[in-house]
């Protein structure tokens, strides 16, 4: 909701972010109030920011403390970036359709952003320090585009003012040292290190019991709640049984009827041939309704579901699973041994280093700053899947080696340690990383 039909509120609105934008401490920060906190004054689902700086990046993206480098949309939009700087138009604040790109880009825009975006360049002496890009699915009116210039303004002297901050550190850096200082740097850059990364991580069950559905159906009641104790043959839960027992007198009193059929044919075939040919045709039918009748009372003996093993059920909540329809096979709850855990960690893509079975990892619970837990990978994923927070993953397992094992469900993050390497290495793998995306080589 923004300010645009109240005048007053309006310019105090404009006056607060111009205010935010020039106390950031950061150009993080500052990156922050933009693609988020410019919603205050101008109405818009998406925004993007880019940032001039060395070879130009997707400094941020509303909605996202922190965006992936290597997430799709970023990569897509950093593309996006790149081909609108080189247009001659790019120093004029302009609205900016999926028509206005190549057949490349605008074939995914649809996937990415809505449908009208607003070209928001932020110069300062006559030079481009960054792109603010707004998505919307209406067009940008003509009041609008007055406000976006002013706030252009503030936005650009504030960026400005974070540039030259940037230009000074550097010109710090730059200043030559003596030999033996450069001798020092060097002698620490190749001090041998191991390399490591944190990734978030689970103590998950190994070899768990998985408890599945015995048949299409409604969970009618639930017997255990979450991380309860079971022990073999207790009940579970059991599904609704309207519709079984229905089906099981059915098949009783087709049976009788059979019965009584077959009773009165046997009858009739003491003195008539042609009845001794019905009564075999009433005693097959009569097996058949039997088998029916059979089968029908063990789907209802199936309908209690009970454990087949030691351990505890481990599953959300009961309220999840009461009076949902589930189908045969369908995964409902799993039984674990609670001594029986291991240590599963998803490791974004963008951070992969060399893992080998038996690598050390240290487990650093969110719950509990002061302790951690030492273990060793196991296995690593073959391929990269998508996680539920939709990041690019390698999953890897770990054995953990401690006489207090962690409770199931336990979340944290994972340290794995990997090879030694320079110093230098170690500080720059993710910068040479990126240049090397970038560059292609």
């Amino acid at each position: 909701m923004t300010a645009m039909n109240d005048p007053a509120r309006t310019l105090v609105t404009l006056l607060q972010l111009g205010r935010r934008a020039r106390s950031a401490d950061s150009t993080e920060q500052l990156a922050f109030v933009l693609v988020n906190e410019t919603l205050q004054l101008l109405d818009y689902r998406q925004a993007g920011l880019w940032l001039s700086g060395g070879l130009g990046r997707v400094a941020a993206v509303s909605g996202v403390p922190d965006p992936e480098p290597t997430a799709p949309y970023v990569q897509w939009l950093g593309h996006v970036f790149r081909r609108q700087l080189k247009q001659d138009s790019a120093t004029q604040i302009q609205p900016l359709q999926p028509s206005d790109l190549d057949a490349t880009l605008a074939t995914d825009w649809a996937s990415w952003l809505p449908a009208h975006a607003l070209w928001l360049p932020l110069r300062a002496k006559e030079q481009t320090l960054g792109v603010l890009l707004l998505a919307r699915d209406t067009p940008w009116g003509e009041p609008e585009l007055a406000l976006a210039r002013e706030l252009q303004d503030v936005y650009a002297h504030a960026l400005a003012t974070h540039t030259r901050q940037r230009q000074r550190l550097r010109l710090w850096q730059g200043i030559r040292h003596t030999k033996w200082l450069w001798l020092a740097v060097a002698a620490v850059c190749a001090f041998p290190v191991r390399l490591s990364v944190l990734a978030p991580a689970e103590v998950v069950p190994r070899e768990p019991f998985l408890v599945r559905a015995p048949l299409d159906g409604v969970i009618d009641t639930f017997s255990v709640r979450p991380n309860q104790a079971v022990a073999r043959g207790d009940a579970l839960f059991n599904l609704d049984t309207t519709v079984l027992r229905s089906q099981h007198a059915l098949a009783r009193q087709a049976y009788q009827t059979a019965q009584e059929e077959f009773r009165q044919t046997a009858q009739l075939a003491v003195t008539d041939d042609k009845g001794k040919l019905d009564m075999a045709l009433r005693r097959g039918q009569l097996a058949e309704k039997s088998v029916e009748l059979d089968y029908s009372a063990r789907q209802l003996e199936r309908v209690q579901v009970k454990a087949e093993r030691h351990g505890v059920a481990v599953f959300t909540d009961i309220n999840d699973w009461l009076g949902k329809a589930v189908v045969l096979g369908e995964k409902i709850l799993l039984i674990a041994d609670p001594k029986q855990v291991e240590l599963r960690i998803d490791l974004p893509a963008g951070d992969i280093i060399r893992i080998e079975a038996g690598a050390e990892v240290e487990l650093y619970p969110n719950a509990s700053p002061v302790f951690s837990y030492s273990a060793r990978v196991q296995s690593l994923s073959y391929q990269a899947e998508t996680t539920a927070s939709g990041v690019l993953a390698y999953r890897v397992k770990a054995e953990l080696h401690s006489d207090n094992l962690p409770r199931i469900g336990l979340m944290g993050t994972a340290k794995i340690t990997g090879d030694r390497v320079p110093l230098i290495y170690y500080l720059l793998r993710k910068p040479l990383t990126a240049a090397r995306q970038w560059v292609g080589w």
